[in-house]
């Protein structure tokens, strides 16, 4: 079996490598039974991990999957945090659509839209 000392809960690793902003969210995740270490379903947030196991959740929109490298002692910067972890996800593709409305033509109309829809609405009175 190996050594309690080197392993980590998942939800404290998840937020020290800052993938979570706070473990409180990172806790709700690994509750929601989103995460999975080596390929198992874990829905516990105490569930503890060692360097070298795979995992895979979600994140905004996208499911990670990392390899834990080595353990934090803290929630240091952002290159401390990198190297806490190997990331085996695909690459993302660059043409991803943008979350704006106007990207399709929707979205809040200009000055000039919205006074031809009302020229080309009857009037209230009519």
């Amino acid at each position: 079996m190996a050594d309690p000392a080197l392993k980590i809960r998942l939800d404290k690793w998840l937020w020290q490598a800052r993938f979570f902003k706070t473990r409180s969210l990172s806790a709700k995740a690994v509750q929601g039974g989103h995460c999975r270490v080596n390929g198992v379903p874990v829905a516990k947030p105490a569930y503890m991990v060692a360097p070298g196991d795979v995992l895979t959740f979600p994140q905004a929109r996208d499911v990670r999957v990392i390899r834990v490298v080595a353990l934090g002692e803290r929630r240091g910067p952002a290159p401390e945090a990198q190297a806490l972890y190997e990331d085996l996800s695909p690459p993302v593709p660059k043409e991803r659509q943008p979350d704006t409305p106007r990207y399709d033509g929707g979205g809040r109309p200009t000055k000039k839209d919205r006074r031809q829809y009302d020229k080309s609405r009857p009037s209230a009175l009519e």
